[in-house]
């Protein structure tokens, strides 16, 4: 079994779009959607959800309001503004550290598990899809990719599955390095611009920093030949080895008002065939 992460140093460079686009030219796969803060792949995938479970993956400090004497001492040792002048905790600023709880002399403060997400079970036409989302305003989606990636991976055992491929979260952050976590490759998508080249040193950096192989993808690498030219020669000095290079097209407008793959929308046109080679690629690097 590979896993195969695809990733992108900033949003909007069509991450999303090409992993969904390689599920549909791929077989016998487990698909894991690890962008949790703003989760998108669905819409392209269409799954049907068999399961859905409440994710439980921070801590909020609960108040017992018959042991408070008012001392306001909770109010002082509270680094994030969580308790009020009323000394009441306000749930959105609480990041559950404990420290009130542990300088209360009243023992009027207590930890509670908090719903930060919910985690989905569901089928695709292209195998399982694990997939979840972030409760607005919740911390540690870390810690809720992680479980994604957990589950993705015991599915993919147990139905014995060839490949994991992965949607990770734009950035370099927490929840990108959970979805890279153990994985075989790293497929990085960028597109030719300034920011995009700025945001691909970036992420190259933490995929190097974890010793994973990397791949990459320059998306609608046309619209600026010059900055395609610059991410090539990076690539060739880092030693990064370029999957294929995606063209600007109405096609995939057309495509994605539609809430369709390009890859079966239009099968034959040159954007298709583009990422039919990236997938023939991808297959023989890992």
């Amino acid at each position: 079994m590979k896993k195969l992460t695809v990733i992108s140093g900033k949003g909007g460079t069509g991450k999303t779009t090409i992993t969904s686009n390689l599920a549909a030219l791929a077989d016998n796969i487990v698909l894991a959607d690890c962008d949790v803060d703003a989760p998108n792949m669905h819409i392209l995938i269409k799954p049907e959800v068999k399961k859905d479970e409440i994710f439980k993956g921070g801590k909020l400090a609960i108040k017992d309001e018959s042991k408070c004497i008012d001392c306001g001492i909770c109010e002082e040792v509270c680094k994030f503004g969580a308790i009020t002048k009323d000394f009441e905790v306000e749930a959105l600023k609480c990041e559950g550290c404990g420290v009130c709880v542990a300088m209360c002399p009243e023992d009027a403060l207590y930890l509670e598990e908090a719903v930060t997400g919910n985690l989905y079970y569901s089928e695709s036409r292209f195998g399982p899809v694990v997939h979840a989302r972030l409760k607005a305003g919740a911390e540690n989606s870390g810690k809720l990719v992680s479980e994604v990636r957990e589950r993705a991976d015991k599915i993919a055992k147990e139905e014995e599955r060839d490949l994991v491929l992965i949607d990770g979260s734009p950035g370099i952050g927490c929840p990108v390095i959970a979805s890279l976590n153990g994985v075989d490759a790293s497929l990085i998508v960028t597109e030719p611009t300034q920011s995009g080249i700025s945001d691909l040193k970036r992420v190259v950096g933490v995929v190097k920093h974890f010793n994973i192989k990397a791949m990459l993808v320059i998306n609608k690498y046309d619209l600026n030949l010059n900055k395609s030219k610059e991410i090539e020669d990076f690539c060739q000095k880092e030693d990064i080895k370029i999957m294929g290079k995606v063209p600007f097209s109405s096609i995939m407008v057309d495509a994605l008002r539609e809430t369709e793959l390009v890859v079966e929308y239009k099968p034959d046109s040159e954007l298709s065939q583009a990422i039919n080679k990236i997938w023939e690629n991808v297959k023989e690097f890992i």
